[in-house]
């Protein structure tokens, strides 16, 4: 049994959609970032950092007691080698997903959410910000584009790689940034989005559709903070 710490959000989401793949049973403990819930001390004592998400293995396996996760990709790192699933066990193998993985986390993501805070909600449009930060995206996502040239997936089998580039990916439009003319990327991200399993990943946490620009919002002003 885990305990996720989460929000609507792409960091957040990365860890349902691989939740849900594995088919574990976990609970939701949905974090309010508009209450800064996850700055108070009993959260901090979770994941120092203060962002979700956040994971907690109650069965780990060594034995011992409660085991706490943070870092989203630390965090799918650890899901997949307990459970041995959506992570090749071949060091070549392995190491290909482990680095696409950090291509997400060092790249794509940092930068699609500079693109979004500045696109979407900085107090003040500066144009040398956006033009950067939607060039730098742009320039990942032809990266991932030109990987997926004749491929289902970024490293063989669908993966943890898959599961974090395209939890940003899928929010391309949020940020002001065009796809057009990356139809390798185009049909990866159509053909992830039909599983079962992401489609209720996305769904976590259970929050009313309205909620849910707001909720990213808040997530992207603490970026900018």
């Amino acid at each position: 049994m885990y305990t996720l710490y989460t929000a609507p959000t792409p960091n957040g989401h990365k860890i349902s959609i691989a939740l849900e793949e594995l088919g574990v049973p976990y609970e939701v403990r949905k974090i309010s970032l508009g209450k800064q819930e996850q700055k108070e001390p009993w959260f901090l004592a979770i994941n120092p950092n203060g962002r979700i998400p956040a994971l907690v293995d109650h069965a780990p396996t060594d034995g011992g007691g409660d085991f706490a996760i943070f870092e989203s990709g630390a965090i799918l790192l650890y899901l997949a080698e307990k459970h041995g699933a959506l992570l090749p066990t071949g060091l070549r193998g392995r190491s290909e997903v482990v680095q696409w993985l950090m291509f997400q986390m060092a790249g794509v993501g940092p930068m699609m959410g500079q693109a979004n805070v500045f696109f979407r909600y900085a107090p003040e449009k500066i144009p040398y910000a956006i033009e950067r930060y939607h060039r730098e995206s742009r320039r990942l996502l032809e990266v991932l584009d030109t990987r997926l040239q004749g491929r289902d997936y970024l490293v063989g089998d669908y993966s943890i790689a898959d599961i974090a580039n395209w939890s940003w990916v899928r929010w391309h439009a949020w940020g002001g940034i065009e796809i057009d003319g990356l139809d390798a990327l185009a049909a990866w991200l159509k053909r992830i989005e039909a599983r079962p399993a992401v489609q209720r990943g996305i769904a976590i946490p259970p929050r009313p559709e309205q909620a849910r620009a707001s909720d990213v919002e808040d997530e992207a002003r603490k970026i900018l903070a």
